[in-house]
């Protein structure tokens, strides 16, 4: 049996990539994989912030359209790229355990979160980030960063921020979280939906790969993860907006704990949702009303009104 696996260019994808393809061949022995490197427009527009060309699809509709063509039978993606919904046709066949949740900040000085000097400039790519920075510390300044893992490293290691924020998660894969200054705490920045996990998008009427793929799914990551994927859906947003979310079932129940945020741009208006549940989406579905009632349709709206 031979599974052919379409993958963005960069490092991290790779890397991503090739972990699903390792793993799967531990399982299934037999198993010849393969590699189909397609560069998407995310990718390639690397000169504007990402809210400025699109966010949602940026990272997947080109791996997406090799998928429906039947040129490739999977599709690797870090899960807080993927749009919410699936094009018809299309489904997340797997999702393995999840990995670090957390966003690291990397500062050539040395500077945490808290002793960045007043008006320092903060690296991020994500309004979701930037909003968190601000509520927080509105004395700084947040510009955009672009480019794959290793450009961003680099640029901050040059000191032309004082300070990035990354995922951790594509650090620790690649071996770069020697860099990191600080680990930020859950309380201090909310991750975005997905966060740290991966999602293996195949062909839905596909029954031999969605078998083969069944034996790397983690039960517990896929209930979190659409608890937090259900928040941002039932908010109507998609990847590249300041929404928030992380889940987590404790060792002792089947009990799913969500908190939800929505945040506005400044940081000055901030909507948070907690709440507890057995069904995922019905938790994530429950929470985004009740931050709706609270206000988040109105803090969602001034982004596209400015």
């Amino acid at each position: 049996m031979k599974l052919i696996f379409a993958t963005r260019p960069s490092v991290l994808a790779r890397w991503q990539t090739q972990w699903v393809i390792a793993a799967l061949q531990k399982i299934h022995p037999d198993l010849v994989c393969e590699e189909k490197v397609i560069t998407t427009q995310g990718d390639k527009i690397l000169d504007k912030p990402l809210p400025e060309i699109g966010g949602k699809g940026l990272f997947t509709q080109e791996l997406e359209s090799e998928l429906l063509s039947g040129a490739v039978h999977c599709a690797v993606h870090s899960l807080k790229d993927l749009p919410v919904e699936n094009p018809a046709g299309l489904a997340v066949g797997c999702i393995p355990a999840r990995a670090e949740v957390r966003d690291v900040l990397i500062s050539k000085n040395g500077y945490t979160f808290a002793t960045l000097p007043p008006h320092a400039v903060v690296g991020t790519s994500s309004l979701r980030r930037a909003s968190q920075i601000l509520a927080l510390r509105p004395d700084l300044r947040t510009e955009s960063l672009r480019g794959n893992v290793d450009t961003r490293l680099r640029k901050a290691l040059e000191g032309q921020y004082a300070a990035i924020i990354l995922a951790g998660a594509g650090l620790t894969r690649l071996g770069l979280d020697s860099h990191v200054t600080e680990w930020i705490a859950l309380d201090v920045m909310l991750p975005a939906p997905g966060q740290g996990a991966l999602a293996i998008q195949c062909r839905a009427a596909d029954l031999t790969t969605l078998s083969l793929l069944a034996k790397l799914e983690d039960e517990s990551t896929r209930k979190c993860v659409t608890a937090e994927r259900a928040f941002l859906s039932g908010l109507g947003g998609g990847c590249s907006v300041p929404v928030a979310a992380y889940a987590e079932i404790s060792d002792q129940s089947s009990v799913i704990s969500l908190t939800g945020l929505v945040i506005s741009l400044d940081g000055k208006q901030i909507v948070k949702a907690v709440g507890q549940g057995i069904d995922a989406l019905e938790l994530g579905k429950r929470l985004a009303k009740e931050a709706i009632a609270q206000g988040a349709s109105e803090v969602l709206k001034l982004l596209t009104d400015d």
